[in-house]
């Protein structure tokens, strides 16, 4: 596959459609799954089934993202809290000097595009996170938020479940 970068460690699952110019390594895509051009999915980072990720968007490690969840273009997970690039001994950071910070998107949510997601959330079931928010706490289930930060606006109740 011309101008997809893949790496052996990649588990995907059945059906699943893959645009040119991503970059996956160590993670695992679940059944029916779409991503779009110019995505990159860390290791350790698993997406459900029938999701599909719009283009642009980076995930990083630490994240999960369940079944049906739609993720808009554009959008940034971060998994560490207070990013350095060098160590105390003024040396290029590695693995063992920091600690991944995990973030959950559960089954049915929506995530707008331009969105940035804090690390240490939960987005909850069938919650939609409008366009341009910067996520910084848990979403509750079922309820719109939106803003910088991100609040509730309204709960979702006139959406039929996913």
């Amino acid at each position: 596959m011309q101008y997809l970068s893949i790496s052996d460690d990649v588990q995907l699952g059945k059906d699943v459609k893959l645009s040119k110019f991503i970059n996956l390594y160590g993670c695992y895509i679940g059944d029916n799954t779409k991503i779009g051009a110019f995505v990159e999915i860390q290791k350790n980072v698993r997406v459900g089934n029938n999701c599909k990720i719009q283009s642009h968007t980076f995930i990083c490690e630490g994240v999960v993202i369940e079944d049906n969840v739609f993720v808009g273009h554009n959008v940034t997970f971060i998994n560490d809290k207070y990013p350095r690039a060098v160590n105390p001994e003024g040396e290029l950071q590695s693995e063992e000097d920091w600690e991944v910070v995990p973030t959950l998107v559960k089954k049915g949510a929506s995530i707008g595009s331009s969105v940035t997601i804090l690390c240490n959330v939960t987005i909850g079931e069938n919650a939609i996170v409008g366009a341009g928010s910067v996520v910084t706490r848990d979403v509750p289930p079922d309820s719109i938020v939106a803003g910088n930060p991100a609040r509730i606006v309204r709960k979702a109740e006139f959406l039929e479940k996913i």
